[in-house]
């Protein structure tokens, strides 16, 4: 097999740079962990400088059955090859310890990622990679920023966030009609968030499904409330840290009215 087609409804475009994919695998610092995973091999571009590495525990996870027969093709020495959707895996019973997780992301999923991610944060103390640059950079954003959002706020919460470079499309086969930026989040030292945790998540939401109004009136339309005077009620999303955040869901369980 000389080369893998590229399937759209996967959203494969394989990386024909090697001077990019040697970069993007130096972007793992290997301190925390010994076990990695690679997300969507596709042709191997990554995992040949991957092995390279020789990381304690390599394994990667790859959907597409074309790409797996390729993969033990022309890397024979590549020993741990999980046939299957990272999205649907159930990462504990393959890493009982720590690991990192890479890759050149599928854009069409790359969001799900992060958010499975989120879920075995205790697990995952680094991960890095490729994905659309628009959603790289809304990762990495600070407050302040107009794609600072949801994603940002979450994931901030739990981990150190880098934007590391930007990559063109024509290095890509097919090319996408996007550039992509390569991040880096590395786990932080909180291990539980000073307030409860699913509703931190549910607040942050409500405050970003309404951007554009200000806290006062998108906590209004979610939670009702015995009280209103939040110092910060008259500001808007993307202003709030996420050390405000905490202190918002705080307050708003204190002050929210209870059903039952």
């Amino acid at each position: 097999m000389s080369r893998v087609q590229a399937k759209k409804n996967l959203g494969q475009h394989f990386l024909k740079d090697a001077g990019i994919a040697a970069k993007i695998a130096a972007t793992l610092t290997g301190q925390g962990y010994t076990a990695v995973l690679e997300i969507g091999p596709g042709m191997g571009i990554l995992t040949g400088y991957l092995l390279e590495r020789g990381f304690e525990d390599f394994r990667v996870i790859e959907i597409d059955n074309e790409s797996v027969h390729y993969l033990h093709e022309h890397f024979p020495q590549l020993e741990k090859i999980i046939t299957g959707d990272f999205l649907s895996m159930d990462l504990d019973s393959y890493f009982p310890d720590n690991l990192a997780i890479i890759g050149n992301f599928p854009y069409n999923i790359s969001t799900q990622i992060f958010f499975k991610v989120l879920k075995h944060r205790e697990k995952v103390v680094e991960i890095t990679g490729m994905l659309q640059k628009e959603v790289a950079e809304r990762i990495c954003a600070g407050p302040g920023s107009k794609t600072y959002g949801i994603l940002s706020v979450l994931l901030q919460a739990y981990y150190t966030t880098e934007y590391l470079f930007t990559v063109p499309e024509h290095v890509f086969s097919p090319p996408p009609r996007v550039k992509s930026g390569v991040i880096r989040l590395i786990r932080n030292d909180v291990k539980d968030l000073d307030c409860d945790e699913v509703l931190f998540v549910r607040v942050v939401k409500a405050c970003f499904n309404q951007r554009r109004k200000t806290l006062r009136n998108s906590v209004r339309a979610a939670f009702e409330l015995s009280r209103e005077d939040y110092h910060e009620f008259g500001l808007r999303p993307e202003q709030l840290s996420v050390a405000q955040f905490v202190q918002l869901t705080r307050w708003i369980d204190e002050n929210r009215i209870k059903s039952g």
